[in-house]
C-alpha cells in the first residue's frame, strides 16, 4: 500500500523519471536486503538518479513530503543497513556508476557511487594502479563508503576510512557539500568526510567520492598453509604482526570451513585449519617475507606450505577462500546464512575465535569460521534452518556472547558490516550512553526530520 506522501512524489517525478521511477511489486522485491538475517521489507518505490542534481530535487521534494529515504548500491547489507524499514523511497544509485577521472600523478580517482570496485580495477588494469580495499563481495564504492568497509586487504592498505580523500554529499534538506580535498592531509576544521564514512546513509547521500590509489606490486606472491591446530595458525598470524612483516592478505578457515569448501568442490585441501596468505612488493621482498613467516609458523604446527606468483596460480591457491561462503551454505539444504563479524586486538584473537567456537559447539550449530585475520577480524557463518526458531535462538545467544567478549577485550563488535538493524544495542554496550547520545544529536542536527535511513544505528525511539 502506497502512502498518499509517496503517491504525490510519483505524480511529480513519474513524468520526470519515467522508467527510471519504480513501482511494480516484483520489482521492489528485489531491494529488500540481499544477504541480512533480519524480517525485511522492499521500499514503496524506487528511483534511479543519474545526475547530483536529480538526486538533490528528489531529495527536496521527499523532505517537503515527509518521505524517508534509503540509499542503495548492490544490497548485501549483512545487518540490514539498508533495509527500508518505514516504508518510503529507495534511492538506486546503479545509474550513476561513472568513473570520471583518474589522476595517475595524484594517485587519486573521482568516481561516482554506483561504481563498483571490480568495476574501477578493470578500468585501472592498464594504469599500473589499483583500488585496493576488497571486502570479498562486489559491492558499489558508494556502500563500501557509506558502511565504511573493508576486507581481505586491511592489514595493509587499510579500510574505505583510510583511501577516501574527499566526498560530495547531498544533505537530508536538498543542499550539496564538499567534504575533504585531493590533498593528503588537512588540519582544515571538523573531519566531514571521515564523519559520513560509516554513517550507513543516516546523515545525506553520497554522490561522489575522491578515492585514494595505490601503485600496482612488482611482484605478487600467495601461498595456502595447513596447521595442526588453529591456534597455531593464529599465533603465527599474531607474530608475524609483531614481527613488522606487512602481508597483503592473511586469512583464515577453520575446520569446518576447509571441509565446506573440500564438499563442495572437491578441493581435496588437508582436514586442517588453513592460512590464505598475499605479499606485495618487489620479487626479492615477496620472497623474504614469506620466508619469515614460515620461519614462524613451522615452529607452531605448519605443515605443507604452497605457493605460486602467476595470477592463474595464485587464483587456484586462493579458490577456497572465496567460496568459503556458498559453500557454507551447501551444508544444508534449504539453509540461510547469518553472518556475523566482530574485531579484537591481535593479541586477543586466537582467544576470541576459540571462545567463539566453543560457544557454537555447544549450542549444537553448524557454523563455520573465517577471518580477515591480520587485523583481528573475523567471522562466524551460522547455517540455520529458516523454520527452526530454536536454532535461530542459540545462535542470537551466541553472536551476543561473542560481542560481549570482543567489548570486553578491547575490541568491537562489528569489524566490517556496520550497526544497520542488528547491532543498535551492542553500540551501546560498546560506547556507552553518553558517546551514543552525542551521535544522535549529531543526526538531530543535521537530519532533524530523520528522512534518511531512519531507524538504522539507533535503538528504536532514539534518533
Amino acid at each position: 500500500m502506497v502512502s498518499q506522501a509517496v503517491h504525490d512524489f510519483s505524480g511529480i517525478f513519474a513524468p520526470r523519471l519515467g522508467g527510471r521511477l519504480i513501482t511494480a511489486a516484483g520489482a521492489l522485491a528485489h531491494y529488500a536486503p540481499k544477504e541480512a538475517y533480519h524480517d525485511t521489507q522492499p521500499p514503496e518505490m524506487v528511483v534511479q538518479p543519474t545526475s547530483i542534481e536529480e538526486v538533490q530535487d528528489i531529495v527536496r521534494h521527499a523532505a517537503r513530503l515527509g518521505i524517508t529515504l534509503v540509499g542503495w548500491g548492490a544490497g548485501t547489507s549483512l545487518e540490514g543497513n539498508a533495509a527500508a524499514t518505514r516504508g518510503g523511497i529507495a534511492v538506486d544509485f546503479s545509474l550513476m556508476n561513472k568513473i570520471t577521472e583518474v589522476s595517475g600523478e595524484d594517485l587519486l580517482c573521482v568516481v561516482e557511487p554506483g561504481v563498483t570496485r571490480e568495476q574501477l580495477n578493470a578500468d585501472l588494469r592498464d594504469s599500473g594502479l589499483f583500488f585496493p580495499v576488497d571486502p570479498g563481495a562486489n559491492a558499489t564504492l558508494g556502500g563500501m563508503i557509506s558502511t565504511r568497509a573493508s576486507g581481505t586487504t586491511t592489514v595493509r592498505y587499510g579500510s574505505m576510512r583510510d583511501n577516501v580523500l574527499a566526498l560530495k554529499v547531498v544533505l537530508p534538506d536538498g543542499r550539496l557539500i564538499k567534504t575533504g580535498t585531493r590533498a593528503r592531509k588537512s588540519a582544515a576544521g571538523y573531519d566531514l568526510t571521515h564523519l559520513f564514512t560509516g554513517s550507513e546513509g543516516t546523515l545525506g547521500l553520497i554522490v561522489e567520492a575522491t578515492l585514494r590509489l595505490h601503485p600496482r606490486p612488482e611482484a605478487t606472491l600467495a601461498a595456502i598453509w595447513d596447521f595442526s591446530s588453529e591456534q597455531g595458525a593464529i599465533d603465527t598470524v599474531a607474530m608475524a604482526i609483531q614481527c613488522g612483516i606487512t602481508p597483503a592478505r592473511m586469512e583464515f578457515l577453520d575446520r569446518s570451513a576447509v571441509d565446506a569448501c573440500n564438499r563442495m568442490s572437491a578441493l581435496g585441501l588437508p582436514d586442517r585449519p588453513m592460512l590464505f596468505l598475499e605479499f606485495h612488493g618487489s620479487s626479492a621482498e615477496v620472497d623474504a617475507q614469506l620466508a619469515m613467516v614460515e620461519g614462524i609458523g613451522r615452529d607452531l604446527g605448519g605443515g605443507n606450505l604452497q605457493y605460486a606468483k602467476t595470477e592463474e596460480d595464485r587464483n587456484r591457491l586462493w579458490r577456497a577462500r572465496h567460496q568459503a561462503l556458498p559453500a557454507a551454505r551447501a551444508l544444508r539444504v534449504g539453509s540461510v546464512a547469518w553472518v556475523t563479524d566482530i574485531c579484537v586486538p591481535i593479541s586477543k584473537l586466537g582467544g576470541a575465535m576459540a571462545h567463539a567456537r566453543g560457544l557454537i559447539d555447544a549450542a549444537g550449530l553448524v557454523a563455520p569460521m573465517l577471518g580477515h585475520v591480520g587485523d583481528g577480524n573475523f567471522h562466524v557463518f551460522f547455517i540455520l534452518d529458516p523454520k527452526a526458531p530454536d536454532e535461530w535462538s542459540r545462535a542470537s545467544a551466541v553472536n551476543k556472547a561473542m560481542i560481549e567478549y570482543a567489548i570486553a577485550a578491547g575490541g568491537t563488535s562489528t569489524g566490517e558490516h556496520g550497526i544497520g538493524l542488528g547491532k543498535r544495542q551492542a553500540l551501546l554496550d560498546e560506547h556507552g550512553s553518553d558517546a551514543v547520545a552525542l551521535m544522535r544529536t549529531i543526526k538531530q542536527a543535521i537530519d532533524p526530520m530523520n528522512i534518511m535511513n531512519p531507524g538504522k544505528i539507533f535503538m528504536d525511539g532514539e534518533e
